[in-house]
């Protein structure tokens, strides 16, 4: 059933679709060309919460020359002649299969065999995946239709069946650290005892976060959780939340009437108090939906870009205090 509310939501989204820059410098402490600093391995992180990694297990061994910009939106990344030139130069590029159709078709070409897609490292979840969510078959469905875009629109194509958000599973992320450092070793055997020392403590580090999450969300009133996009379903499948993606895996894929109002119907029958924003996408459809279903809204954060202050660690503490505050836990 549609309401008056879902038809408002519908009338802003033309004006309000996530969007990012298309274009992003280096990062971080190589440079654009990708050559390193005399002495350092020159190493290439596709997105934030890749380069926070890299930096933290490379150390002072490597110089990380990330791709994407603070405030862009990753999936939107395009490449520039200096950056895909710089991957002929760097020993190591670190990215994920299926965020950024850029970075999978320039490793493809230029880096194929010192690419280290992170995703292989882990096991993945089916990208219509969103946690224990007994509506997954119909948005699923809804998902196959709008990431496949809309006519006149420009199409973002992720050619993976699997959900890329695995940082967002703190757990998940400790073995990316572990595999990296095995990386990192190969590639510059002169300090591999540093990168697996630096390995082994960054993923303690988030077996520590992966625990206070655990605990923090152990015992709550509700487990569902609205978001603009399904970014959020390793962290649903891990603490056992219920994820309802007002997007699909892609944020620049348009909900349809029939999604936003399903999306509505869901959030009513699980009383649903908080609906969820994010810092790279727009949040006016939210803010409308949220209006519909008598709710508030607050930011979740999908750690996709640096956080204006701190890094990933604070950022996905910010996000337990978030869904606690929502999700009424004890």
């Amino acid at each position: 059933m549609r309401t008056a509310g879902v038809f408002a939501v519908t009338a802003v989204l033309t004006a309000t679709a996530a969007c990012g820059t298309d274009s992003g410098a280096a990062q971080g402490g190589g440079s654009p060309g990708g050559s390193a600093a005399p002495g350092k391995t020159g190493v290439t992180a596709a997105m934030y919460p890749l380069q926070w990694l890299t930096e933290r297990v490379g150390g002072p061994d490597v110089a990380v020359t990330g791709l994407t910009e603070p405030g862009v939106e990753p999936h939107d990344l395009e490449l520039t002649p200096v950056q895909v030139a710089g991957l002929e130069k760097t020993r190591l590029i670190v990215y994920i299969k299926g965020v950024q159709p850029a970075v999978d078709e320039a490793v493809e070409q230029h880096a194929a065999d010192r690419g280290f897609d992170a995703a292989t490292a882990v096991t993945t979840l089916p990208a219509s995946e969103e946690g224990h969510d007994e509506h997954g078959a119909e948005e699923a469905a809804h998902e196959g239709e709008e990431e496949h875009g809309h006519e006149g629109e420009e199409e973002h194509t992720h050619d993976v069946d699997y959900d890329p958000h695995i940082w967002l599973d703190p757990a998940r992320f400790a073995t990316v650290a572990t595999q990296l450092g095995e990386k990192l070793a190969a590639a510059d055997p002169a300090h591999a005892q540093g990168y697996k020392d630096r390995a082994a403590a960054t993923a303690a580090e988030l077996n520590t976060l992966d625990g206070e999450l655990a605990k923090g969300l152990g015992t709550c009133a509700s487990d569902a959780i609205v978001t603009s996009h399904a970014a959020f379903g390793y962290l649903a499948n891990r603490y056992k939340l219920h994820q309802i993606g007002i997007s699909g895996i892609d944020p620049d894929a348009e909900p349809s009437p029939a999604r936003l109002a399903e999306v509505a119907k869901i959030a009513k029958e699980e009383k649903v108090t908080t609906i969820f924003t994010e810092t790279l996408v727009s949040p006016k459809v939210a803010e409308v939906l949220a209006q519909e279903v008598g709710a508030k809204t607050a930011v979740l954060d999908p750690v996709e870009s640096k956080p204006a202050n701190g890094d990933y660690l604070s950022a996905m503490r910010q996000n337990l205090t978030a869904l606690k505050a929502a999700l009424s836990c004890s």
